[in-house]
Protein backbone atom coordinates (compact mmCIF):
# COMPACT_ATOMS: atom_id res chain seq x y z
CA UNK A 1 0.00 0.00 0.00
CA UNK A 2 1.13 3.49 -0.72
CA UNK A 3 0.98 4.73 2.85
CA UNK A 4 1.96 8.23 1.75
CA UNK A 5 -0.97 8.47 -0.71
CA UNK A 6 -3.41 7.10 1.86
CA UNK A 7 -2.13 9.61 4.44
CA UNK A 8 -2.23 12.51 1.96
CA UNK A 9 -5.77 11.68 0.85
CA UNK A 10 -6.96 11.06 4.39
CA UNK A 11 -5.65 14.45 5.49
CA UNK A 12 -7.85 16.10 2.83
CA UNK A 13 -10.89 14.09 3.97
CA UNK A 14 -10.27 14.92 7.62
CA UNK A 15 -9.88 18.63 6.85
CA UNK A 16 -13.49 18.53 5.66
CA UNK A 17 -14.87 16.10 8.21
CA UNK A 18 -13.52 17.63 11.42
CA UNK A 19 -14.39 16.55 14.94
CA UNK A 20 -17.62 15.53 16.64
CA UNK A 21 -20.82 16.80 15.01
CA UNK A 22 -24.46 15.91 15.59
CA UNK A 23 -26.46 18.19 13.30
CA UNK A 24 -30.22 17.51 13.55
CA UNK A 25 -30.65 17.75 9.74
CA UNK A 26 -27.80 15.35 8.94
CA UNK A 27 -29.26 11.92 8.14
CA UNK A 28 -25.95 10.34 9.26
CA UNK A 29 -26.56 11.56 12.79
CA UNK A 30 -23.67 11.82 15.21
CA UNK A 31 -20.27 11.69 13.49
CA UNK A 32 -16.65 12.19 14.42
CA UNK A 33 -13.91 12.53 11.81
CA UNK A 34 -16.72 11.75 9.36
CA UNK A 35 -17.38 8.32 10.89
CA UNK A 36 -21.10 7.84 11.54
CA UNK A 37 -22.66 5.77 14.31
CA UNK A 38 -23.67 3.16 11.75
CA UNK A 39 -20.16 2.87 10.31
CA UNK A 40 -18.58 2.77 13.74
CA UNK A 41 -21.07 0.11 14.81
CA UNK A 42 -20.12 -2.03 11.78
CA UNK A 43 -16.44 -1.62 12.65
CA UNK A 44 -17.08 -2.49 16.32
CA UNK A 45 -19.33 -5.42 15.50
CA UNK A 46 -22.10 -4.03 17.71
CA UNK A 47 -24.40 -1.01 17.74
CA UNK A 48 -22.43 2.16 18.48
CA UNK A 49 -23.76 4.74 20.90
CA UNK A 50 -23.43 8.50 20.62
CA UNK A 51 -20.82 8.21 23.41
CA UNK A 52 -18.87 5.66 21.33
CA UNK A 53 -18.78 8.16 18.46
CA UNK A 54 -17.67 10.97 20.76
CA UNK A 55 -14.83 8.85 22.16
CA UNK A 56 -13.57 7.70 18.72
CA UNK A 57 -9.89 8.56 18.41
CA UNK A 58 -7.99 9.49 15.28
CA UNK A 59 -6.09 6.19 15.16
CA UNK A 60 -9.39 4.25 15.13
CA UNK A 61 -10.81 6.57 12.46
CA UNK A 62 -7.72 6.05 10.27
CA UNK A 63 -8.11 2.26 10.56
CA UNK A 64 -11.79 2.48 9.60
CA UNK A 65 -11.01 4.68 6.61
CA UNK A 66 -8.26 2.33 5.45
CA UNK A 67 -10.25 -0.90 5.87
CA UNK A 68 -13.74 0.25 4.88
CA UNK A 69 -13.03 2.86 2.21
CA UNK A 70 -9.45 2.95 0.85
CA UNK A 71 -8.82 -0.78 0.44
CA UNK A 72 -12.25 -1.70 -1.06
CA UNK A 73 -11.75 1.10 -3.61
CA UNK A 74 -8.36 -0.40 -4.51
CA UNK A 75 -7.21 3.19 -4.24
CA UNK A 76 -3.54 2.13 -4.19
CA UNK A 77 -4.03 1.00 -7.78
CA UNK A 78 -5.76 4.16 -8.99
CA UNK A 79 -3.79 6.97 -10.59
CA UNK A 80 -2.75 9.82 -8.30
CA UNK A 81 -5.51 12.40 -8.16
CA UNK A 82 -8.27 9.98 -9.05
CA UNK A 83 -7.48 8.16 -5.81
CA UNK A 84 -8.30 11.29 -3.80
CA UNK A 85 -11.39 12.25 -5.81
CA UNK A 86 -13.02 8.82 -5.55
CA UNK A 87 -11.95 8.27 -1.91
CA UNK A 88 -13.50 11.55 -0.76
CA UNK A 89 -16.65 10.86 -2.82
CA UNK A 90 -16.92 7.41 -1.23
CA UNK A 91 -16.57 8.82 2.29
CA UNK A 92 -19.18 11.49 1.62
CA UNK A 93 -21.73 9.58 -0.47
CA UNK A 94 -21.05 5.84 -0.35
CA UNK A 95 -18.89 3.34 -2.14
CA UNK A 96 -21.27 2.21 -4.88
CA UNK A 97 -22.14 5.76 -5.91
CA UNK A 98 -18.45 6.79 -5.92
CA UNK A 99 -17.39 3.76 -7.94
CA UNK A 100 -20.15 4.13 -10.55
CA UNK A 101 -19.22 7.82 -10.80
CA UNK A 102 -15.60 6.87 -11.39
CA UNK A 103 -16.60 4.30 -13.97
CA UNK A 104 -18.68 6.85 -15.89
CA UNK A 105 -15.85 9.37 -15.69
CA UNK A 106 -13.32 6.93 -17.19
CA UNK A 107 -15.68 5.42 -19.80
CA UNK A 108 -16.24 2.00 -18.21
CA UNK A 109 -19.73 0.47 -18.01
CA UNK A 110 -20.90 1.22 -14.45
CA UNK A 111 -21.41 -1.83 -12.27
CA UNK A 112 -20.30 -0.38 -8.92
CA UNK A 113 -17.35 -2.77 -8.59
CA UNK A 114 -13.67 -1.90 -8.87
CA UNK A 115 -12.06 -4.57 -11.01
CA UNK A 116 -9.53 -4.89 -13.82
CA UNK A 117 -11.66 -2.99 -16.37
CA UNK A 118 -12.21 -0.05 -14.03
CA UNK A 119 -8.54 0.09 -13.06
CA UNK A 120 -7.46 -0.11 -16.71
CA UNK A 121 -9.97 2.60 -17.65
CA UNK A 122 -8.71 4.81 -14.84
CA UNK A 123 -5.08 4.35 -15.93
CA UNK A 124 -5.93 5.09 -19.58
CA UNK A 125 -8.12 8.13 -18.90
CA UNK A 126 -7.09 11.75 -19.12
CA UNK A 127 -6.82 12.30 -15.37
CA UNK A 128 -7.76 15.97 -15.37
CA UNK A 129 -10.88 15.29 -17.46
CA UNK A 130 -11.80 12.23 -15.38
CA UNK A 131 -11.44 14.14 -12.09
CA UNK A 132 -13.54 17.01 -13.41
CA UNK A 133 -16.21 14.61 -14.67
CA UNK A 134 -16.26 12.65 -11.41
CA UNK A 135 -16.60 15.83 -9.35
CA UNK A 136 -19.29 17.27 -11.65
CA UNK A 137 -21.32 14.07 -11.28
CA UNK A 138 -20.81 14.14 -7.53
CA UNK A 139 -22.02 17.72 -7.30
CA UNK A 140 -25.07 16.94 -9.47
CA UNK A 141 -25.99 14.11 -7.10
CA UNK A 142 -25.56 16.33 -4.02
CA UNK A 143 -27.68 19.10 -5.55
CA UNK A 144 -30.55 16.62 -5.81
CA UNK A 145 -30.58 15.83 -2.10
CA UNK A 146 -33.26 17.37 0.11
CA UNK A 147 -30.47 18.49 2.50
CA UNK A 148 -28.87 20.67 -0.22
CA UNK A 149 -30.39 23.91 1.16
CA UNK A 150 -28.79 23.20 4.55
CA UNK A 151 -25.43 21.71 3.55
CA UNK A 152 -25.06 22.69 -0.13
CA UNK A 153 -22.65 25.56 0.33
CA UNK A 154 -20.23 23.39 2.30
CA UNK A 155 -20.62 20.45 -0.07
CA UNK A 156 -19.94 22.68 -3.08
CA UNK A 157 -16.81 24.06 -1.41
CA UNK A 158 -15.64 20.57 -0.45
CA UNK A 159 -16.08 19.15 -3.96
CA UNK A 160 -14.34 22.19 -5.47
CA UNK A 161 -11.41 21.91 -3.08
CA UNK A 162 -11.08 18.16 -3.61
CA UNK A 163 -11.22 18.64 -7.38
CA UNK A 164 -8.50 21.31 -7.29
CA UNK A 165 -6.26 19.25 -5.01
CA UNK A 166 -6.80 16.05 -7.02
CA UNK A 167 -5.87 17.80 -10.28
CA UNK A 168 -2.81 19.40 -8.69
CA UNK A 169 -1.71 16.01 -7.30
CA UNK A 170 -2.25 14.36 -10.69
CA UNK A 171 -0.27 17.03 -12.53
CA UNK A 172 2.54 16.88 -9.99
CA UNK A 173 2.77 13.08 -10.31
CA UNK A 174 2.90 13.31 -14.11
CA UNK A 175 5.70 15.89 -13.91
CA UNK A 176 7.68 13.68 -11.52
CA UNK A 177 7.16 10.65 -13.76
CA UNK A 178 8.20 12.64 -16.84
CA UNK A 179 11.26 14.33 -15.37
CA UNK A 180 12.21 11.60 -12.92
CA UNK A 181 12.91 11.98 -9.23
CA UNK A 182 14.85 15.01 -7.99
CA UNK A 183 18.63 14.59 -8.04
Amino acid sequence: MSESRFSACLSVVLAHEGGFVDHPRDPGGATKYGITRATLGEALGRPASRADVKSLDLRQAEAIYRERYWLPLQADHLPVGLDLAVFDYCVNSGQRRAVTGLQRAVGVPPDGLIGPRTLAGARAADRRAAIRSLCAGRLAFLRGLKEWPVFGRGWRRRVSEVESRAIADAERSVQVAFTGPPR
